[in-house]
């Protein structure tokens, strides 16, 4: 279906204000394997009951916590098919380190939109600022939708890491829980296919799949714990390519290399050869 760059290219999606408290902090560290060790004072303090540490990447949930419906993607200028969406990327930029608690208010624009030939890639673009308007985090995110492009865009370019050619610095093996696409549903994504067998099938999988959101979640809070000491504050931005479905249950392997102020990172399905989850995946150190 042709997209009409006229209508869609910098369109201003409406806004949204919302509130996150504690608790929601705590609900997400927990849906992306922190506290796996209950007795480690490093992964309780993701749930501490008033001030809990905050993972950058709760940017990504913090305006959903309270969805109880499954996404619905509408951007103007543009009909989708929800069933032909990938998520294809995903970055979050930190000006500040996010409160445990607070509100927000998050505007966004459609700031790129790439021809592919065979599909269109729509980059959204959202800032986030505190009630009192001091800048909190700038997200991006690239959904890619098959089968929509050929309308005549730009092609754009795609980021790609190089990684070094010398074995990781470090190599974390993360355990997932079979139920894990369960407890992350209820940070706000509640789409069936992470959640219903008979949906997951119908799309081509033999079991529910994991969110690629957790699994960002789940390599950020991995690199923070093994390799950043648990300092959330260290963290400035984070950007990743989703390469790969993950089932829950599964075993994460994430392998990362220190490259001055960044680190980089490759995270692969253990128990499948190492089949890629997330690619070019870049952990900028403040």
């Amino acid at each position: 279906m042709p997209i009409d760059l006229d209508t869609a290219l910098g369109a201003q999606l409406p806004s949204q204000e919302f509130s996150w408290t504690a608790s929601d902090v705590a609900l997400y560290a927990l849906s992306v394997g922190a506290a796996a060790d209950p007795t480690d004072t490093t992964g309780l303090e993701y749930v501490h009951d008033s001030a809990p540490k905050v993972l950058p990447s709760f940017a990504t949930v913090a305006a959903t916590m309270n969805v109880t419906e499954a996404p619905k993607v509408s951007f103007p200028g543009v009909e989708i098919d929800l069933a032909k969406v990938v998520h294809g990327s995903q970055s979050v930029t930190l000006h500040r380190p996010i409160p445990a608690a607070g509100t927000a208010v998050t505007t966004t624009k459609i700031a790129e939109i790439q021809d592919k030939g065979s599909a269109a890639v729509i980059i959204q673009e959202s800032e986030t600022v505190s009630a009192d308007g001091e800048k909190l985090w700038t997200s991006r995110s690239g959904i890619f939708a098959k089968g929509e492009g050929g309308f005549g865009g730009e092609r754009g370019t795609s980021e790609k890491v190089e990684y070094p050619e010398r074995d990781a610095d470090h190599t974390i093996e993360v355990a997932t829980l079979p139920q894990q696409a369960l407890f992350y549903r209820l940070c706000g994504d509640r789409n069936p296919l992470h959640s219903d067998p008979a949906f997951a099938e119908a799309a081509g999988f033999p079991r529910p799949i994991l969110h690629g959101l957790c699994s960002y979640g789940v390599v950020l809070r991995a690199v923070v714990d093994e390799v950043l000491g648990g300092d959330v504050s260290r963290v400035s931005g984070y950007g990743v390519t989703f390469g790969g479905i993950f089932f829950p249950g599964e075993t994460m392997r994430v392998r990362v290399w220190e490259e001055g102020s960044r680190l980089l990172v490759a995270a692969t399905v253990a128990e499948r050869d190492d089949a890629p989850v997330l690619k070019n995946v870049v952990v900028e150190l403040a």
